[in-house]
């Protein structure tokens, strides 16, 4: 067993019972998002982080996480809109190196794309993380994903400022963030053009109630904001998509009417303003 001759699959079936396979098979006809670990995750003494769980909105249910970089991987995936299901340690993968010796390695994380392929990830805390070992398997498992059309990788950690505020948004990934009927729709019509966050949310209605229906939009990727500086109340944000536009082309024609009538010439300094 290996590179050239193929490599195999463990993983637990649904019921829990261990089974091995042709990888090229099991990629086809196993739904790897749906099942447990293969694995436990390690528990390492004296690290701050170790394993949990990580509700996760795309699929509406925990996802077993095995670090800190991992659980701030799978919040990323988590708003990846072509993502629709994940999975922590799903499958193991055997081969046999070039002296025929058996090799195996756990990718961390499996996520499921739209079109049905597959990513296998590993979420090093660090470039060196993992050793050489690691780095020996990564460059094995590119292999394996390519040859049933999935992608492998190893995720690289986020810059602290993205993170802080990914971390601050998936606090409001919950669908109860939506607020009240009608009130989303609203949020992205204030934000048809780029505007400070506040400013946005008071134009809606009271902040105590908008703000989280922002936040929400801003996770589900309704609103858009840079990532990579912090989100205060000043930070711009615009709402993305079909709706947005024909709010903002409702806008602009309510700005031409009122200045045609002499009215609105007010609302035409406030968006000046706002660029």
């Amino acid at each position: 067993m290996n590179a050239a001759a193929g490599f195999e699959a463990v993983f637990l079936d649904p019921v829990g019972r261990l089974v091995q396979q042709r990888w090229a098979d099991a990629a086809v006809a196993v739904a790897f998002e749906e099942l447990d670990p293969v694995s436990a995750f390690p528990v390492v003494p004296g690290r701050r982080w170790g394993p949990g769980w990580w509700w996760s909105a795309t699929c509406g249910r925990h996802v077993a996480s095995g670090s800190n970089a991992m659980r701030v991987q799978l919040m990323v995936l988590d708003r990846d809109p072509r993502v629709v299901a994940m999975a922590g340690r799903p499958v193991r993968l055997l081969w046999r190196d070039g002296r025929g010796r058996e090799r195996s390695w756990v990718p961390q994380l499996f996520a499921r794309y739209a079109d049905g392929t597959g990513l296998l990830a590993d979420c090093p805390s660090h470039a060196e993380a993992g050793g050489q070992r690691a780095l020996t398997a990564a460059a094995v498992l590119v292999q394996a994903c390519a040859q049933v059309g999935f992608v492998y990788r190893r995720l690289e950690p986020l810059d602290e400022m993205v993170e802080a505020n990914v971390k601050w948004l998936a606090g409001y990934r919950h669908p109860r963030n939506q607020g009240r009927p009608g009130l989303a729709s609203a949020v992205r019509e204030a934000f048809a053009q780029p505007r400070p966050l506040l400013e946005g949310a008071e134009a809606v209605g009271d902040p105590i109630e908008v703000l989280p229906v922002v936040f929400h939009s801003l996770w589900q990727g309704q609103l858009t904001a840079p990532l990579d500086v912090p989100l205060h109340e000043h930070v711009l944000v615009h709402a993305v998509g079909p709706e947005a536009e024909s709010a903002a082309g409702r806008n602009e024609g309510a700005g031409r009417s009122g200045a045609e009538d002499g009215h609105g010439a007010g609302k035409g300094l406030g968006k000046q303003r706002l660029r």
